[in-house]
């Protein structure tokens, strides 16, 4: 059973196939929330998780330059090979295993592009709300031993005042983390900050949790709780956001 902090579960369901979507041709995402020309104001934002977007790009293409400011942005690929560009001097190579993340801080240009000219690119690019504007911008990325993450949850954002060791640091307090769990697993997260909700998202399988079945690339945004338990029947791989509810 799920534990609360003395206020009542809050849920909130968005189904695989009730996301935005737009298709550019080279560009073929799904929306969680509402984003350039999908806007549904009831899908604006989970607490300060503002975009989550589930892209596929096709071979050499991408997002040229262009600026972002005050927004901490989370990219994880899945499949392909990412190249990040900036104007703070940055280049980088993201290839899944691996997370990047950027403080847009004060402002800054970038281009994220597929690496590969044969291969399609697919990633989340999420951004969060920070909670201190105009930070100076910074770049990070890091591998992760994606073993840790059999049968495991295994952090990879975390609060960048916390200096939580081999995990990346963003401006905010909030905890994203990964797990992969084999068929007939039951297993529970706590949440890491008291007021914190839970944004779950099903990268594959299926899971049972809350008093709802999920299955590929479902979400599900908890309010209320210390815990949650989960059960899978035939395995899944899941995405955690653990975010605050309120824009400070």
């Amino acid at each position: 059973m799920e534990t609360t902090f003395g206020t009542a579960l809050k849920k909130t369901l968005h189904k695989a196939d009730t996301r935005g979507q737009a298709d550019h041709g080279w560009l073929k995402t799904r929306l969680t929330f509402s984003f350039s020309g999908y806007y549904d104001s009831k899908r604006v934002h989970f607490g300060v998780l503002r975009v989550l977007n589930d892209d596929q790009i096709a071979g050499g293409r991408g997002f040229g330059m262009h600026p972002h400011d005050n927004m901490e942005i989370i990219t994880i690929p899945t499949e392909g090979v990412v190249e990040h560009r900036d104007n703070q001097g940055n280049h980088g190579i993201i290839t899944k295993g691996e997370v990047q993340v950027m403080s847009a801080g004060t402002g800054v240009y970038h281009s994220e592009f597929n690496h590969l000219s044969d291969q399609t690119l697919k990633l989340f690019q999420i951004w969060v709300f920070p909670n201190k504007g105009n930070v100076k911008p910074r770049y990070d990325q890091m591998k992760f031993d994606v073993e840790a993450q059999h049968n495991n949850f295994q952090l990879l954002v975390t609060p960048i005042e916390a200096n939580i060791p081999n995990t990346l640091g963003i401006h905010q307090d909030a905890y994203f983390s990964m797990g992969k769990f084999e068929a007939g697993k039951e297993f529970t997260y706590k949440i890491n900050r008291e007021g914190n909700g839970l944004y779950i998202l099903v990268v594959n399988g299926s899971v049972s949790t809350a008093g709802e079945e999920l299955s590929l690339r479902d979400g599900l945004g908890l309010e209320g709780i210390s815990a949650i338990n989960f059960k899978t029947e035939n395995g899944v791989e899941l995405l955690l956001m653990e975010v605050p509810m309120e824009l400070e």
